[in-house]
C-alpha cells in the first residue's frame, strides 16, 4: 500500500478527524494540487477551527495562481491564530501574507 493509499484508508476510517484530511491534502500537493485545493476546502468548510489548514492551503492558493482566495484563507487563519492564541502559527500566517501582499 502506498502513501496516498494509507492516508485514503485513514480519512475513509475516521473521516471525523480533521487531521486524516489535512494529511492526504499535504500529500496530494506533491502529485495533484486540485485534488489538495478540494480537501483544504472541505477541511476550511468541515473544521474551521483546525488552524494548521490555512498555512498551507493559503500558499497552495497562491501558487495555484487564487490570489484573493490566498489572502482570505491567510486572513481567516490569522483571526483563528488570534483567538487560539497560537502566536507561532500567527507569526507564520502574518509572515506568508505579509510577502503576499508587498511582493
Amino acid at each position: 500500500m502506498n502513501r496516498l493509499d494509507q492516508l485514503r484508508q485513514f480519512m475513509n476510517d475516521d473521516p471525523d478527524d480533521p487531521f486524516n484530511r489535512y494529511a492526504l491534502a499535504l500529500e496530494y500537493i506533491k502529485s495533484d494540487t486540485t485534488q489538495a485545493a478540494a480537501l483544504f476546502d472541505e477541511l476550511m468548510q468541515k473544521h474551521p477551527d483546525y488552524l494548521p489548514t490555512y498555512y498551507h492551503a493559503g500558499n497552495l492558493f497562491e501558487a495555484l495562481g487564487n490570489r484573493d482566495k490566498a489572502i482570505d484563507i491567510l486572513q481567516k487563519g490569522i483571526t483563528l491564530a488570534q483567538q487560539q492564541r497560537e502566536f507561532k502559527a500567527l507569526r507564520e500566517l502574518q509572515s506568508v501574507l505579509s510577502e503576499l501582499l508587498y511582493d
